[in-house]
């Protein structure tokens, strides 16, 4: 016999358990219930903060994707990563949390039409998500490197982000040479404002990761949470939805609505294996059409990086070659069981705190590849607040190169971020089973104005990497282009190092009435079925400025407001 509530959620990552958490504090208290295709995901040793570049390994919490090999990437299939289990590709990330750019919100508003998408709105939900811890170690000089506003940030949300609680020796002198080398610093990166170098606000606080799981932990008895639970289809009564199925067979029906957020690759299976997108596709694959929605799966966006990797003076480092590598496996041992009694030790420091920054290049606007751009799209990179490009420093990359030595442990890595990518990929059928994934490809640098992107971006890094003050400390070259390699040879460096981000976008794109590559409403209602809207990262028109949680959460919460005040639950 088929369960019944009044809502049922598709998904626990940062979207869904926002909506549920919403839904579950509106006073006229709705049935919901959430399913989620993973497990509870409730071992707290998962949760360590210097870890968290590690957890997407553990094949229990992941889904394990690829895209197709990449035309532009020395065809090479690309990792593909998305979280399983309570808080969804929360659980897994690199615990960055960024908020975006004011610009980013406005373009949002501006494109459907909607001031409820407005940075102003954006922010003010935000603020009732989170609760900011703005302490720093002790003796750093605030004024000079973090000093966020108080009306910036919330104070009591169920999501505990801020800064680490103690910082690598060598994390300020080296934000202290990207401002000597003309680079400028920035108080608090999720201001709205996110350009020049940052002190990272991660998902985490007292040595612990912060996850979506967290928003689930005090829900009221009207939401119903199941785990183990894939749905495979919707439940449809002509053109309008009333529940779901599992891949158990178990049938869930909602009296209101189904509301899917089970992420930009997953939401499309589910709404094709129930009939609803592209005529070819669901004809090719034997799947019977109940809506022709061409729309579905395609404007898939995402972000990328490359890594720069140095060989550096022990003086100038911070002390990791002592901590990790094999010879170190007791040390590392020794401080996972101190973070066991109390959150506290090398696990809640290296790794923990990074620099992050957020640039323009005066070179991208200038040049013809970006005049070629729309009018809409130009005007949107030169809003003030949108960079072209991101960097982040003091990342762990002796986990992610194969073969890497112990005796190279004094190392600096960057990330080169490519932002505002034009490329549209898609994912599409590829199966009429629906436990088969989707094919999945983001054409990364498929388009002349992201491959220029890409060498203006590498260039930019590359010449901070040829600072006087940078470059008396660093002996050798681990994996980096040349410093005066031309643009074919940074290209090539792209191609052959290239990962995505995982921060996939649009692929069921909202947008305005009479926009035809938009599949759902401002209200994000399904255009063409009724009693199903779809809310996450699949639905936002823009390739946000920066890791896309913050933006996952605020869209779930974004849903829930205009779901309780269309049902009048307040």
């Amino acid at each position: 016999m088929a369960s019944e509530y009044d809502f049922i959620i598709v998904g626990s990552g940062p979207a869904g358990s926002a909506i549920a958490y919403r839904l579950g504090q509106s006073p006229k208290k709705p049935k919901v219930l959430l399913l989620e295709a993973g497990g509870p995901n409730d071992d707290r040793n998962l949760r360590v903060d210097g870890q968290r570049w590690l957890t997407f390994m553990n094949k229990d919490l992941n889904w394990g994707y690829q895209t197709v090999p990449q035309k532009d990437a020395a065809d090479r299939p690309l990792d593909y990563s998305r979280g399983k289990g309570l808080g969804g590709s929360s659980a897994i990330n690199f615990g960055v949390f960024t908020i975006g750019a004011e610009g980013d919100y406005e373009e949002w508003a501006r494109v459907v039409g909607d001031e409820a998408f407005s940075w102003k709105q954006m922010q003010s939900r935000m603020k009732k998500l989170e609760t900011f811890h703005r302490e720093l170690p002790a003796g750093i000089n605030a004024s000079k490197y973090a000093a966020p506003r108080a009306e910036d940030h919330g104070s009591s949300g169920p999501l505990h982000v801020g800064y680490a609680n103690e910082w690598e020796s060598n994390l300020l002198p080296v934000i202290d040479v990207f401002e000597q080398a003309g680079y400028p610093l920035n108080l608090d990166h999720n201001s709205g404002n996110p350009i020049g170098m940052s002190v990272l606000v991660s998902s985490a606080h007292n040595g612990v990761r912060s996850t979506a799981r967290d928003l689930l932990l005090q829900l009221p008895d009207n939401v119903v949470v199941k785990t183990n639970s894939t749905v495979r289809r919707l439940i449809l009564d002509g053109t309008k939805v009333i529940g779901v199925e599992t891949s158990t067979g178990a049938r869930h029906l909602a009296c209101k609505e189904v509301i899917l957020s089970a992420g930009s690759l997953d939401n499309p299976r589910i709404l094709m294996h129930s009939g609803i997108g592209p005529a070819d596709q669901l004809t090719k694959h034997s799947i019977p059409i109940v809506l022709p929605a061409p729309a579905i799966g395609q404007n898939l966006r995402d972000h990328a990086f490359t890594p720069l990797v140095y060989k550096r003076t022990p003086a100038s480092g911070s002390g990791r070659a002592q901590f990790y590598g094999t010879k170190n496996q007791p040390v590392m041992d020794a401080a996972l069981e101190q973070w066991k009694r109390d959150g506290t030790g090398p696990w809640a420091k290296y790794a923990c705190e990074l620099a992050m920054g957020y640039f323009k290049l005066p070179g991208l606007v200038a040049s013809p590849e970006f005049r070629a751009l729309p009018a809409a799209e130009q005007a949107y990179l030169n809003r003030p607040t949108v960079p072209h490009y991101e960097i982040i420093t003091h990342f762990p990359i002796h986990w992610f190169l194969p073969g890497f030595k112990d005796e190279d442990l004094d190392y600096a890595a960057f990330l080169v971020f490519l932002y505002n990518a034009q490329a549209r990929g898609s994912v599409t059928l590829q199966s009429g089973d629906p436990e088969v994934p989707l094919r999945y490809d983001p054409a990364f640098l498929s388009t002349e104005f992201d491959r220029r992107m890409a060498v203006e971006a590498l260039r930019d890094v590359l010449r901070f990497t040829q600072v006087p003050a940078w470059a008396k400390d660093t002996v050798g070259v681990i994996a980096a282009p040349p410093a005066d390699a031309t643009d074919e040879e940074l290209l090539g460096y792209w191609a052959q190092t290239i990962s995505s981000s995982w921060h996939m976008t649009g692929t069921v794109k909202m947008g305005a009435e009479g926009d035809g590559e938009a599949a759902v409403d401002v209200d994000f209602r399904l255009r063409g079925v009724e009693g199903v809207r779809v809310a996450d990262m699949s639905v936002v028109p823009v390739l946000a400025s920066g890791h896309t949680q913050a933006v996952a959460y605020v869209t779930g919460w974004t849903c829930a407001d205009k779901i309780i005040k269309e049902y009048g639950l307040e």
